[in-house]
Formats: structure tokens, sequence, C-alpha cells
């Protein structure tokens, strides 16, 4: 916003009789004349920061589109380039008018980085179309965008000969596309059949030992159910009940995964879903409660030495949650704060979709928290606060302060788990 231009307007001189002209009034002048030239040279000060703001904001733009246009460059090395430069913009800015306008050109561009990219081109161009319908929020242009690219992406994710990196990155935007844009029942239930063909091939059969039979086809797995959990956060309850039906005696099937990734994707959708099935219905059961719960406590208290020690604490950290919740119903909240705002993390919907978020967007988190409009829809923030920049500046802790808080909440957390940390004392052996 342009600067409010103030002059101070003195009253006019009262009409004084003629005196000689002597060297306090001639100090008099010369002080008059400085106060005069120094507030033509602040308001001068002014304009020129109004013009260099319109001016690097120009810049800037012009910058936007000289990488739009590098992504139908022949040289694969420059395509990328520009692709990272879009992927930086659009995570860290409000681009929304600018985005706008240029709809369709954008899209064209990431469906050819699509279909002729390579792999890396690939991902990062499905990670751009993830961040162009989040800068368009839930919207008819937003929806063409999910409309145009999802046969493309389905394609991709079901292509054996894809590179498992470029089907997760598939996954996971046409997951977030389709929470963004999707309007119709029939185009999330669509969406999640294309998600679901792919780890519910992995559920675990009675003559099976684990679920996937090499590593690449896990990290598959646990991106399509990570994709498939965000999309379960908006689903209807004509399809929950269905999906309760098909999945809740399944799922637990992947506890037993190898992979500690899968482990707690299950055990986080497993939360998800009791979460879901308890706002649906108050006297929600489950059948198997006390073999899930045991297997819960398992791994809640897991300490085999032949899983990796910070697999073990990370699996552990994780299903005292899950258990938590599977049991008693209740979740442990979260503060997330945001310059001079903050906001809970009460359950697991805000939990998975705020992971989602703050992956996609990374660094540019807090600022979308604070300026994207349907960011904030998403989280019930309502509309963004206009804060003046020393309001900001004032809200904004110092490196110094921030080192110092971080060293006494690290001596607090020591301070309360040494009391509960077990002495490595095995008492069974003196039983």
């Amino acid at each position: 916003m342009p600067r409010s231009k103030k002059r101070n307007n003195k009253g006019g001189r009262q009409n004084r009789a003629v005196q000689p002209f002597s060297d306090e009034d001639a100090s008099i002048e010369t002080m008059s004349h400085c106060s005069s030239f120094s507030d033509s040279a602040s308001l001068a000060d002014e304009a020129i920061d109004d013009v260099d703001e319109e001016a690097s904001q120009e810049d800037y733009e012009y910058k936007l589109r000289g990488f739009i246009d590098s992504t139908l460059d022949k040289s694969a090395k420059v395509r990328l380039s520009a692709l990272e430069g879009l992927k930086s913009a659009f995570s860290s800015k409000i681009l929304y008018d600018f985005i706008l306008e240029r709809r369709v050109t954008l899209t064209d561009s990431i469906e050819r980085c699509l279909k002729k990219g390579k792999s890396e081109e690939q991902c990062i161009a499905a990670h751009v179309a993830s961040l162009l319908c989040i800068q368009l929020g839930s919207s008819i242009e937003s929806e063409e965008v999910f409309k145009g690219l999802r046969p493309i992406f389905k394609t991709i994710l079901t292509d054996e000969s894809v590179s498992v990196q470029t089907r997760r990155a598939c996954a996971t935007s046409l997951a977030v596309c389709c929470y963004v844009a999707a309007d119709d029942i029939e185009d999330l239930h669509l969406t999640m059949t294309y998600l679901e063909s792919v780890f519910t091939t992995s559920y675990q059969k009675e003559d099976q030992t684990d679920c996937f039979n090499n590593t690449q086809t896990t990290t598959l797995g646990i991106s399509t159910l990570v994709a498939w959990t965000l999309l379960l956060t908006i689903c209807p309850p004509s399809l929950m009940k269905k999906i309760f039906q098909t999945h809740l005696t399944k799922l637990p099937s992947l506890l037993s995964c190898g992979d500690v990734n899968m482990r707690i994707a299950a055990g986080e959708t497993m939360a998800l879903l009791f979460e879901l099935a308890r706002d649906m219905c108050d006297d929600f059961e489950y059948e198997d409660m006390d073999i899930l719960c045991g297997k819960l406590k398992s791994l809640a208290t897991d300490g085999n030495k032949y899983r990796a020690k910070t697999d073990r604490k990370k699996q552990r950290s994780v299903f005292r949650d899950v258990l938590k919740t599977v049991e008693e119903g209740d979740f442990d909240p979260e503060t997330i704060t945001f310059g001079p705002e903050c906001m809970y993390i009460d359950n697991w919907v805000k939990k998975r979709t705020y992971e989602t978020f703050k992956e996609l967007l990374a660094s540019g988190i807090r600022f979308h928290l604070q300026a994207n409009e349907f960011v904030r829809s998403v989280f019930e923030l309502g509309p963004p606060l206009l804060l003046d920049a020393a309001t900001l500046k004032a809200t904004k802790t110092s490196r110094v302060e921030r080192h110092f808080y971080n060293a006494a909440v690290c001596k607090a957390r020591t301070k309360a788990r040494n009391k509960f940390r077990d002495k490595r004392i095995d008492i069974g052996e003196y039983v």
C-alpha cells in the first residue's frame, strides 16, 4: 500500500510591523528554508519508495513470465530451472491475479512437462500443479486445472514402467488438486479409487509374511495411502460407510509391514478412521478391538534391537498417540504459531491436512497461513488480518530470543523425559 503522505501545514504568518533586517532574522529565514527542504526531501523519498515497490513487483512478474516461457524450452536443464523458479515463487508469495491471467498457459506447460519430461522434471511439474491449485483456491479455474491434469496423473500413477519417484509425486498432486478443486462427489470417489488401486494390492493375505516385495513398491504404497488419507478428511457420510466396511478390517495388516513409515502411515490412517467413525456414530464399535489394541500397544512399546534406534523412537511416539485415539478417543493438541496468530491442531483431520500443506509449501507454510484465503478457510482461521509493517516487525522475535527459548524448551523436555526414562534394566530376567 502506498504510504500516506502527511505535510506539516503551519498556520499563516501574522502581520507584523516592518523591522530592520537583523542577524536573528537571517537565522530564522535559514531555518525556514532548511525545514522546507527537509519536508520536500522526505516526500520525495516516500514517492521513490512507492515507485521502487511498483518497479520491483514489475521486475518480479517479468521474471515469472520468463519462467513460464522457459518451461517450453528444448533444453531439459532450462525447463527444470524454470519449474524450480515457479515452485519457489508459488510457495512463498500470493500470486492469484498473476496466475489467473495465465492459468491456461501454466496448465499447458505442466501437461507438456508431465508427458515429455524425464523423472525429475515430472516430479517438479506435479509439485507445481499442486501449488497452482492452492494459489487459485476452490474455484472454477482450479477445477478446470484438476480435470485437465487428472487423466495424465492417473496414467502415470498406474504405469509400472514409470519411475516410482514420479508415480509418488503424481499420487500426491492428484490428491491435493482433488482436495482443493473437486466439487463433485463422483470426482472425489473416482480419485480415491485410483489411489486405492495401488495401495490395496499390498493388503496382507494370510499366507504372506510381509506386505511388500521390495522397497520401491513400499514407498509408492506409502505415498498413495497418505494421499488417500488426505481425501478421507473431506469424504461425505455416504462414502464413509463403504470405506469403513472395506478398509477397517484390512488396514491392520499393514501394521506388520517391515517398513517403519508404512506402519506409521497405516496407524495414522486407522486413528483417522476411528475419529471419523465416532463423529458419525456415537455408539461405534470395532469387532476386533482387543486384537487391534494389542498390536498398537506392541508398536508403542517396541524395543526390538533389530530395528534402527531412530525408527523405534519415531514409531513409539506416533503409536502412543494412535493408541490413545483408538482406545479412548483422545488427541493430544498441538499449537502452530505464525506471526501474531496461532492455530490449534486438535484432531487427526487437521493434522493430516496440515502436514500435507506443510510438505508442499515448505518454508512458505506460515506465510500462506497468514495471507492465503483458501488455506485460512481450510483451517477455519477467518479472513486474513490487515497488519502494517510496524506491527509485523514488533511480533517477530529476534534470532537470539528464539535461541534462548529453544534452549529452555529443550532443557525442560529433557528433565521431563528423564523422570520416565527406563534405566535399561530388563526386570524380566530377575523374575
